[in-house]
């Protein structure tokens, strides 16, 4: 099974013997611990459920402690759980997995949830032009002008790009080329961005499109 939970650590590059120099993002990527695995006999589905972050187990409800000491597994109090599906699980309950799982030139997908940018306007949600500064409309050139018809449709149609809230949203970054790896360290670095900030929880599967890696 190939997939962990990680936390984005920043930005850095890596520079080869020729001299080229690839900017790259790192992450903190395990290790996590398989706190379940669900079969199509008892669930109805094939998937692992892995848990990453240990922290102090008053942070944790009482059925959330009781889930990782089940079936006398005595799992570290664990903040993040995630489902990874897979037809064939080669690990049973308890078992940790690490960065090695994954190596350099593999493609991955990596899902996050972007930085939040609050309430903006239509120029920098959307990329709507700026009006232009005639006819005494000199304080309105970031206003997002006419959004409907009086008559027809008399109203607003659903999905009209307007202002409002932007950023905050679960974002999946697709073929992603692993270019470091760091088992002692758990650390993993992938060539690109990532979304998220610093700091943030990501998830880091094998590329659904591998054969286009980029």
């Amino acid at each position: 099974m190939k997939g962990l939970i990680g936390k984005k650590v920043g930005m850095t590059q890596l520079i080869a013997d020729n001299g080229v120099v690839t900017p790259v993002t790192l992450i903190e990527a395990g290790p996590c611990f398989v706190t379940q695995v669900r079969t199509p006999e008892k669930d109805s589905y094939s998937a692992v459920q892995l848990g990453f972050e240990e922290v102090h187990p008053a942070r944790l409800t009482n059925g959330q402690k009781g889930h990782l000491k089940r079936n006398g597994m005595n799992l570290p109090p664990l903040k993040y759980l995630k489902e990874f599906r897979t037809e064939t699980p080669d690990v049973k309950e308890g078992d940790k997995v690490t960065v090695d799982v994954f190596a350099v030139g593999e493609a991955v997908d990596i899902m996050g949830v972007s930085k939040g940018k609050g309430f903006q306007g239509g120029i920098k949600r959307h990329h709507f032009n700026r009006q232009d500064k005639t006819h005494g409309a000199s304080d309105r050139t970031r206003a997002p002008g006419a959004s409907s018809a009086n008559t027809t449709p008399g109203r607003l149609r659903k999905g009209k790009r307007m202002p409002g809230h932007m950023g905050q949203d679960r974002v999946t970054s697709v073929n992603i080329k692993i270019a470091y790896v760091d088992v002692e360290r758990n650390l993993l670095g992938v060539a690109g961005s990532v979304p998220g900030g610093s700091g943030t929880v990501v998830v880091i599967k094998p590329s659904v499109k591998a054969k286009g890696a980029k």
